[in-house]
Protein backbone atom coordinates (compact mmCIF):
# COMPACT_ATOMS: atom_id res chain seq x y z
CA UNK A 1 0.00 0.00 0.00
CA UNK A 2 2.65 2.42 0.85
CA UNK A 3 4.39 1.38 -2.88
CA UNK A 4 1.62 2.41 -4.20
CA UNK A 5 0.44 5.62 -2.52
CA UNK A 6 4.21 6.73 -3.39
CA UNK A 7 4.51 5.67 -6.99
CA UNK A 8 0.80 7.60 -7.52
CA UNK A 9 2.20 10.72 -5.51
CA UNK A 10 5.63 10.56 -7.98
CA UNK A 11 3.90 10.55 -10.93
CA UNK A 12 1.74 13.79 -10.30
CA UNK A 13 3.25 17.22 -11.45
CA UNK A 14 1.66 18.57 -8.16
CA UNK A 15 3.08 17.03 -5.64
CA UNK A 16 6.54 17.08 -6.97
CA UNK A 17 6.46 20.70 -7.26
CA UNK A 18 5.54 20.93 -3.57
CA UNK A 19 7.79 18.34 -2.72
CA UNK A 20 10.80 20.23 -4.07
CA UNK A 21 9.43 23.73 -2.89
CA UNK A 22 8.94 22.83 0.99
CA UNK A 23 12.47 21.50 1.18
CA UNK A 24 13.54 25.04 1.39
CA UNK A 25 11.49 26.05 3.62
CA UNK A 26 12.15 22.43 6.23
CA UNK A 27 15.37 22.45 8.66
CA UNK A 28 14.91 18.86 9.39
CA UNK A 29 12.05 15.90 9.28
CA UNK A 30 11.77 12.31 10.11
CA UNK A 31 9.29 9.84 9.33
CA UNK A 32 8.40 6.45 11.33
CA UNK A 33 6.35 3.75 9.66
CA UNK A 34 4.25 3.02 12.79
CA UNK A 35 2.13 0.23 14.27
CA UNK A 36 -0.69 0.10 17.02
CA UNK A 37 -0.20 -1.88 20.07
CA UNK A 38 -2.60 -4.98 20.19
CA UNK A 39 -3.65 -4.06 24.12
CA UNK A 40 -4.50 -0.56 23.02
CA UNK A 41 -8.30 0.08 22.84
CA UNK A 42 -9.95 0.48 18.99
CA UNK A 43 -9.60 3.77 17.44
CA UNK A 44 -12.47 5.94 17.90
CA UNK A 45 -13.16 9.32 17.33
CA UNK A 46 -14.39 11.43 20.28
CA UNK A 47 -17.09 14.33 20.42
CA UNK A 48 -16.99 17.70 21.79
CA UNK A 49 -13.93 19.69 21.95
CA UNK A 50 -11.01 18.00 23.32
CA UNK A 51 -7.41 18.32 23.61
CA UNK A 52 -4.82 15.81 23.01
CA UNK A 53 -2.01 14.61 24.72
CA UNK A 54 1.08 12.83 22.82
CA UNK A 55 3.43 11.43 25.21
CA UNK A 56 7.02 10.29 23.01
CA UNK A 57 8.94 7.81 24.27
CA UNK A 58 12.95 6.43 23.11
CA UNK A 59 13.27 3.37 24.59
CA UNK A 60 16.56 1.64 25.38
CA UNK A 61 17.21 -0.81 22.58
CA UNK A 62 15.66 -4.75 23.04
CA UNK A 63 13.32 -3.14 26.07
CA UNK A 64 9.81 -2.63 23.51
CA UNK A 65 8.32 -6.47 24.66
CA UNK A 66 8.99 -5.92 28.18
CA UNK A 67 7.44 -2.18 27.58
CA UNK A 68 4.30 -4.06 25.63
CA UNK A 69 3.98 -6.28 28.44
CA UNK A 70 3.84 -3.58 31.13
CA UNK A 71 1.48 -1.52 29.62
CA UNK A 72 -1.08 -4.10 28.63
CA UNK A 73 -1.39 -3.90 32.48
CA UNK A 74 -1.13 0.13 32.51
CA UNK A 75 -3.53 0.43 30.44
CA UNK A 76 -6.52 -0.58 32.47
CA UNK A 77 -5.52 2.17 35.17
CA UNK A 78 -5.99 4.59 32.60
CA UNK A 79 -9.84 3.79 31.35
CA UNK A 80 -11.42 6.32 34.27
CA UNK A 81 -11.98 8.87 31.65
CA UNK A 82 -11.77 7.09 28.44
CA UNK A 83 -8.95 8.90 27.97
CA UNK A 84 -6.89 6.29 25.73
CA UNK A 85 -6.78 7.68 22.32
CA UNK A 86 -3.98 5.93 20.26
CA UNK A 87 -0.90 4.02 20.98
CA UNK A 88 1.56 3.28 18.66
CA UNK A 89 5.27 2.00 18.05
CA UNK A 90 7.84 2.58 15.77
CA UNK A 91 8.67 -0.18 12.89
CA UNK A 92 10.51 1.92 10.39
CA UNK A 93 12.69 5.09 10.62
CA UNK A 94 13.54 5.91 14.73
CA UNK A 95 12.99 2.31 16.13
CA UNK A 96 12.38 1.84 19.68
CA UNK A 97 9.80 4.80 19.56
CA UNK A 98 6.48 4.66 21.59
CA UNK A 99 3.35 7.10 21.28
CA UNK A 100 0.98 7.32 23.26
CA UNK A 101 -2.11 9.93 22.54
CA UNK A 102 -4.60 10.65 25.49
CA UNK A 103 -7.67 12.61 24.69
CA UNK A 104 -9.05 15.04 27.60
CA UNK A 105 -11.85 17.32 27.74
CA UNK A 106 -9.23 19.95 28.73
CA UNK A 107 -5.88 20.71 31.37
CA UNK A 108 -8.11 20.76 34.28
CA UNK A 109 -9.39 17.25 32.98
CA UNK A 110 -5.96 16.22 32.48
CA UNK A 111 -4.41 16.88 35.47
CA UNK A 112 -8.07 15.03 37.61
CA UNK A 113 -7.62 12.01 35.29
CA UNK A 114 -3.54 11.31 35.58
CA UNK A 115 -4.11 12.40 40.12
CA UNK A 116 -6.74 9.57 39.62
CA UNK A 117 -4.34 6.98 38.32
CA UNK A 118 -2.19 7.64 40.83
CA UNK A 119 -4.24 6.72 43.30
CA UNK A 120 -5.12 3.44 41.78
CA UNK A 121 -3.17 0.32 43.62
CA UNK A 122 -0.52 -0.96 40.47
CA UNK A 123 -0.27 2.28 38.53
CA UNK A 124 2.68 2.85 40.46
CA UNK A 125 4.80 -0.56 39.71
CA UNK A 126 3.59 -0.47 36.39
CA UNK A 127 5.55 3.38 36.06
CA UNK A 128 8.27 1.70 38.44
CA UNK A 129 9.13 -1.04 35.82
CA UNK A 130 8.78 1.38 33.08
CA UNK A 131 10.64 4.28 33.33
CA UNK A 132 14.19 2.12 33.49
CA UNK A 133 13.23 1.45 29.41
CA UNK A 134 13.12 5.36 28.96
CA UNK A 135 16.05 7.17 27.30
CA UNK A 136 13.86 10.52 26.40
CA UNK A 137 10.39 11.34 27.11
CA UNK A 138 8.61 14.18 25.36
CA UNK A 139 4.98 15.78 25.89
CA UNK A 140 3.00 17.83 23.64
CA UNK A 141 -0.46 19.15 24.09
CA UNK A 142 -2.52 19.65 20.93
CA UNK A 143 -6.04 21.38 20.04
CA UNK A 144 -7.67 20.00 16.95
CA UNK A 145 -8.25 22.08 14.00
CA UNK A 146 -11.63 23.04 13.10
CA UNK A 147 -11.89 20.30 10.04
CA UNK A 148 -10.12 17.55 12.15
CA UNK A 149 -12.22 14.71 12.64
CA UNK A 150 -10.93 14.12 16.40
CA UNK A 151 -12.82 17.31 17.95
Amino acid sequence: MVDQSKKVLCSDPDYVQLTQERGTYLRSRHLQYLLAFSYWPQLALRQDKNIYEIRSYRLKPGTMIEWGNNWARAINYRQNNDEAFAGFFSQIGRLYNVHHIWCYKDLLSRKETRESAWRSPGWDECVAYTVPLIREMHTRILTPTDFSPTQ
